[in-house]
């Protein structure tokens, strides 16, 4: 290698963390030229440099000299054909690695705006028929299919009091272990623009917004840039970024959009639906990012094409699932559906990265289900986790060894909720304190915690009633069944997933 080579090294906001931008300063030190990509996605090896294909990492500054005189033991061979990348499909993320991310040039070279193209010569039904039969479900959580979504906004009448239809991205990423949406829109940010501008023409919205969290600062900016350079590209489209105020439930849709119209972000009761009456009290489709950067593949191809013959039964397409926690090769690794937790865990992830047994996976976010190495056949599929009263959420997979204290796990649960509620539903604000003090109780014998209702005195000489740790436990089954049904949100409904799970599995935990 000479000091003339092309150096290819991320500006993902992992890399950078991992020291990306010292590596690249060290290169131009050495008078190579270097070029800022997106993340291929192996997160273990970065920062990874790239060059004529081949990887080197995780390297740093002191690594380039050997790097440039070919004596690196930092040499991984070609990434392309690296076992973490050759074994996945990536539709959503195929440009991943391999392109700057704001250049224009670069995305139309690989298909950007075909789809928007090809959407835009048919009929707005028509890209709505095409996306229904793609089996394109939401990547968010729940799942619905977003055609369908689409097409209750494209046939939503507008009364005199609604202006205009929206669409809305979703891209407050708040649940634990996940990254796709970051990498995405650091790297790739005109495949979600392209996907929005698609979404606006199918449901005859003139204008949308993406909601960023606020911890993505190298996101936004990147989404800012994409857009000014991609306005001419997507117009009479406008959209534009809003920075979210740091809030777990803004996540949810009728809270983001109760945040988006300059209100406190608090879930809002359904009905309304937010495809009927959503952002300003308008027709709104809001989708993930996930969800609307797979689109222009699915309309570059056709609704019957490459994305709808991936998958099993009603779970179509590909998954961008995240690997992380406890865990030797963590990462993102797009696949079609099906794979089991097995497969991701132990051989493509590698086992844990403490060389410990593996305990536990956490799938879907802090919400989500303990799943036991028990279950881990288990096929990446939405039907087969709800079957198994778990969820897939947002893709996010998270790693625990033999160390972890599953008591501990479930009563974090039960707190992250107390401190995440937006108060309005009793069932999630008043239920998740109740749930802590309940498993503080149990995991203490018995004993009311200091500072607990339960601890006080008791009242006009009332006598003490002691339960027993099994009425105890089916008072927490109890109000963790309360919480599942009568919560307004997923926040509360899906906050007994982990607690329940980890009590079934690892009772032990709980003495």
């Amino acid at each position: 290698m000479t000091a003339s080579t092309i150096i290819r090294i991320s500006d993902d906001a992992l890399a950078i963390a991992c020291g990306a931008d010292d590596v690249v300063r060290a290169f131009e030190a050495a008078g190579c030229t270097v070029e800022r990509v997106s993340s291929w996605g192996i997160h273990w090896l970065e920062p990874l440099a790239e060059i004529d294909g081949q990887g080197f990492g995780p390297l740093e500054p002191d690594d380039v000299a050997q790097v440039l005189d070919g004596s690196s033991d930092k040499a991984i061979g070609s990434i392309a054909d690296h076992p973490f990348i050759a074994r996945q499909k990536r539709l959503t993320f195929a440009r991943a690695g391999k392109t700057q991310p704001l250049s224009l040039e670069g995305y139309q070279a690989t298909g950007g705006w075909a789809g928007l193209e090809r959407a835009r010569a048919m009929k707005p039904e028509g890209v709505i028929a095409e996306v229904i039969q793609s089996g394109l479900r939401g990547r968010g959580g729940a799942g619905f299919p977003a055609g369908i979504k689409w097409r209750t906004v494209a046939q939503a009448p507008l009364s005199a009091a609604q202006a205009r239809k929206y669409i809305v991205c979703n891209a407050d990423e708040g649940d634990s272990g996940t990254f796709a949406d970051r990498m995405l829109m650091e790297g790739d940010p005109f495949a979600l623009i392209e996907g929005m501008a698609i979404a606006a023409h199918a449901v005859g919205a003139a204008r949308g917004y993406i909601y960023v969290r606020s911890e993505y600062p190298h996101a936004v900016r990147k989404l800012n840039a994409a857009l000014d350079l991609a306005a001419s590209q997507i117009a009479p489209f406008q959209c534009e970024v809003r920075v979210g105020a740091g809030a777990y439930v803004c996540g949810e849709e009728t809270s983001l959009l109760n945040s988006l119209e300059g209100k406190r972000g608090e879930v809002r009761a359904k009905p309304p639906l937010p495809a009927l009456e959503g952002l300003f009290g308008c027709p709104t489709v809001v989708n993930n990012v996930l969800t609307l950067a797979a689109v222009p593949h699915i309309l570059s191809e056709g609704g019957a094409g490459v994305y709808a013959q991936l998958g099993v039964e009603r779970s179509k397409g590909t998954m961008p699932i995240q690997l992380a926690g406890n865990i030797r090769r963590g990462g993102l690794f797009e696949t079609a559906f099906g794979m089991t937790l097995r497969e991701l865990v132990e051989d493509i992830g590698g086992g844990t990265a403490s060389g410990r047994p593996v305990k536990a996976v956490q799938v879907g976010g802090p919400l989500g289900a303990y799943i036991h190495p028990g279950q881990f056949d288990l096929p990446f599929d939405y039907e087969a986790y709800a079957g198994a009263d778990a969820l897939i959420g947002h893709g996010g997979v998270v790693v625990f060894d033999d160390t972890a204290d599953m008591g501990s796990m479930a009563r974090f649960a039960m707190d992250f909720c107390a401190a995440e509620s937006c108060g309005k539903c009793t069932p999630c604000r008043i239920g998740s304190v109740r749930g802590r003090e309940l498993i503080d109780r149990i995991r203490a014998g018995g004993k009311a915690a200091a500072g607990t209702l339960e601890a006080l005195p008791q009242m006009h000489n009332a006598p003490k009633q002691a339960r027993s740790r099994a009425q105890d436990m089916a008072l927490l089954d109890d109000l963790c069944a309360t919480m599942k049904d009568a919560s307004l949100c997923a926040l509360g409904g899906f906050t007994p997933y982990p607690v329940m799970s980890a009590l079934r599995h690892w009772p032990e935990d709980f003495e």
